[in-house]
């Protein structure tokens, strides 16, 4: 979130960017709330000095004891008037302040949706089949891959079971992406695949409720994670970190698990969005005035390791429409897709400044002994449903085969170099 000092010396600012993220956040109506609940702080605080006075005046003067505890009791009712008051002021004040988007970069491009963001790097040229290229579903169903239907029959549409050469594939990709993170440095983590609700918020997810993409639990406080930067992000929650430490670079595995509500599209067919992938996640934390720089850090991994695939694709710089709440700026990595006839994400790395280090408490100790909230980052470094669907269009051919990257086939079953039908 942001601080609350910056929202009410800048509201102007604060308003237009909401304006330009889609993000509608009654600013006025929010300052108007902590004004009132400045005062009823102020209160609640002077009726705790009256009682304190009167504690102390019944250990000096007992002989007025009756009068005292009269006059306390009185106290005692208009501070519960008070603090109910202030109870209700601060839960609306809460759920505005959280959905007060974080402030965009300078440099962001200015959009209204994702048709809207700004190519900023391509890498090689879509395959010039000389055959009519078919998308992933038709080729990995062909290749007995996946199995989509028995997927929807055991646990419902949008699930699947990988299959064969495919499973292997997988296990292929995320070692891949270990591999790399492992030497620039990186720490490896196997996460949770569950979080508590107060991480996912802290993070800028909302695990309840109608708009929610995320899968609870009933009758706890759990949620199943859409991605590692929940639960990277929150395994720092509440700490302070000395300077010297800094950055930390992480990189999870995990599962990932979202609903992906109203997601039904031509382009969302297939693996492209579905309820359950693994993913390799990086993640950072980082001095603030170092996050830009890990930022292009993340965003040059991302490239790195799609251009060992043999994968083309373009880096898109997004937009303030399509950025959300807590990114400042994002870039994502779109691979060509033959089933798109387009590019379609693959991996996406956001700078959230200090914006769920706020939220979460996670703050940097100085050499000088200053505590001050940190920067944190997320970076996809494979999500491997999409890396399957990019990998296995590009990659196939005529008879219906499809060649794996010569980078995996040291991590296939007999260094296998192409996938054959059975």
């Amino acid at each position: 979130m942001l601080d609350i000092r910056f929202i009410r010396e800048n509201k102007e600012a604060v308003k237009k960017n909401c304006q330009l993220r889609n993000i509608r956040c009654d600013i006025d109506r929010f300052l108007g709330l902590d004004e009132k609940r400045r005062k009823y702080l102020t209160d609640i605080a002077f009726m705790n000095r009256e009682k304190s006075k009167l504690n102390m005046k019944l250990m000096m003067e007992p002989t007025e004891k009756e009068e005292i505890i009269k006059k306390g009791k009185e106290i005692k009712r208009e501070a519960e008037k008070l603090e109910n008051k202030f109870d209700e002021i601060e839960r609306e004040y809460r759920s505005l302040l959280i959905k007060i988007p974080n402030m965009s970069h300078p440099d962001a491009p200015v959009g209204k949706d994702d048709s809207e963001n700004k190519e900023i790097e391509r890498y090689g040229e879509p395959p010039k089949f000389t055959f009519t290229p078919k998308g992933h579903e038709e080729l990995m169903k062909d290749l007995d891959l996946v199995d989509f239907e028995r997927g929807a029959k055991v646990a419902g549409t949008k699930f699947y079971f990988l299959k064969n050469e495919a499973v292997f594939l997988e296990q292929a990709l995320v070692n891949y992406a270990l591999d790399m993170c492992l030497k620039e440095g990186f720490t490896p983590f196997v996460t949770p695949d569950l979080a508590k609700d107060e991480i996912l918020e802290g993070i800028g997810f909302a695990p309840r409720g109608k708009e929610t993409q995320v899968y609870s639990v009933e009758n706890t406080d759990l949620s199943l994670i859409g991605t590692a930067e929940i639960t990277m992000g929150g395994y720092h929650a509440g700490e302070i970190i000395d300077e010297e430490k800094l950055p930390l670079k992480y990189v999870a595995l995990s599962h990932c698990f979202r609903t992906e509500a109203g997601s039904y599209g031509r382009h969302s067919a297939g693996l492209f969005r579905v309820h359950q992938f693994a993913k390799v996640e990086m993640f950072a934390y980082t001095l603030p005035e170092k996050s830009e720089e890990m930022h292009k850090f993340f965003k040059d991994m991302e490239v790195k390791i799609f251009e060992g695939l043999g994968i083309p694709f373009r880096v898109v710089d997004i937009c303030t429409g399509d950025l959300g709440g807590p990114a400042y700026r994002k870039y994502d990595l779109e691979a060509w897709m033959t089933s798109r006839n387009d590019c379609g994400e693959v991996t996406s790395t956001s700078d959230t400044t200090d914006y769920q280090a706020r939220r979460l408490n996670i703050k940097v100790k100085r050499a000088d002994g200053k505590k001050q909230f940190l920067h944190m980052l997320n970076g996809t470094a494979i999500a491997t449903s999409r890396a399957l669907i990019a990998i296995i269009e590009n990659c196939q051919q005529a008879d219906g085969s499809v060649v794996i990257p010569e980078i995996l086939r040291q991590r296939m079953p007999g260094n296998m170099e192409i996938i054959k039908r059975k």
